[in-house]
């Protein structure tokens, strides 16, 4: 009688269980981190992180990019996954919004490693939807990386994946006579 009572204990404590409390294979849980800056000041200004239950070795980021003779769009997808990493309209002569994600959580909301060590992607930036084909170079990419690589999350992607190259965007919502403090940079890591 005590062993069946005590199985019934295990079982209702292994249903009320949040799988991530049993340690179960975290590896196969598949995450990007998005994080954005502001274009003109390069302060950070907040970032969210998505999590994908289908594990991949590949991370490619594909746009659907609609030009805006008055009102256009942009959305980026984790290609191997079929997945949408960022919608957002563009207006000429106006100011889109990004739609998604809906949200991001505040920068004073994430950690920062309290060193003043530098890390640094060993393999660099890939501009990863550039319409207007800009001409950036490496010390660009760098100085928007300066902006996040104190963040706690953002080096814990890169330890474990050290060998992606760290994935920008430029987010314009306003073109034509856009205003770049509208402006924004998202910065993506996978792990």
């Amino acid at each position: 009688m005590k062993a069946k009572i005590f199985l019934l204990m295990i079982l209702a404590v292994l249903i009320g269980c949040n799988p991530d409390e049993l340690n179960m294979d975290k590896e196969s849980v598949n995450q990007v981190l998005m994080l954005q800056v502001d274009y003109t000041t390069l302060e950070f200004e907040g970032g969210t992180e998505f999590h994908f239950e289908k594990p991949t070795d590949e991370f490619t980021i594909i746009h659907e990019y609609i030009p805006p003779a008055d009102f256009g769009e942009v959305k980026l997808f984790y290609k191997e996954l079929n997945e949408l990493l960022f919608a957002g309209t563009i207006h000429w002569m106006g100011t889109g919004k990004m739609n998604f994600p809906e949200k991001l959580v505040p920068a004073d909301k994430f950690n920062k490693v309290i060193t003043e060590d530098l890390v640094i992607p060993s393999n660099g930036f890939e501009n990863i939807f550039n319409p207007d084909n800009h001409d950036l170079t490496y010390e660009y990419y760098y100085e928007i990386w300066l902006r996040v690589q104190n963040l706690t999350k953002a080096r814990e992607y890169l330890r474990v994946n050290p060998l992606q190259k760290v994935k920008v965007f430029l987010y314009t919502p306003s073109v034509g006579v856009g205003n770049p403090l509208d402006w924004n940079w998202i910065v993506y890591l996978q792990k």
